[in-house]
């Protein structure tokens, strides 16, 4: 009887390792490899960055005076717009600067998409935001949504900050 339950039990132990080596390399193979992240990372960034452009382009077509810029590079790539502003309160003179800036992250070790937002209306900063979720999960029409957010909360104060 001994012999039998111990038979038993080294066959269940040698079934538990085989479906947990089984379950270890479903979860490997479905992993993707680096050069599957770095190509899904471009891909995105280059239509994130398309949406970018044009979403920055829009709020400046809106304010005159602002001027456009491209980003690219080490930082990440995106665009931003921006002008600055000389007031003259009771003879003294007074700077304001704005900016809207948007930017896909460059590709890292952490494997994440990552959108960086900075707005700053007549000198004081609105918002300075990051949004990054795993490129595995990373869903575009998310970031879409979230790159129109931001550039119409900006166009929404800033045009309430001018008007005052």
């Amino acid at each position: 009887m001994s012999d039998d339950f111990d038979s038993r039990l080294e066959s269940a132990i040698s079934r538990g390792q085989k479906r947990a080596d089984q379950k270890a390399s479903a979860e490997r193979a479905k992993e993707m490899s680096e050069d599957e992240m770095r190509r899904m990372h471009t891909s995105l960034r280059l239509s994130l960055s398309e949406r970018i452009e044009r979403a920055v382009h829009k709020v400046a077509d809106h304010f005159p005076g602002f001027r456009e810029e491209s980003l690219f590079g080490e930082v990440g790539w995106g665009a931003a717009c921006y002008r600055d502003d000389l007031k003259i309160v009771s003879g003294r003179r007074e700077n304001q600067y704005s900016r809207l800036e948007m930017m896909i992250r460059p590709y890292s070790d952490s494997r994440v998409l990552d959108l960086k937002g900075k707005g700053t209306v007549m000198n004081r900063e609105l918002f300075n935001r990051s949004f990054f979720v795993p490129i595995a999960e990373a869903d575009s029409e998310e970031f879409e949504q979230l790159i129109d957010t931001w550039a119409i909360e900006y166009a929404e104060v800033y045009a309430a900050k001018t008007r005052a």
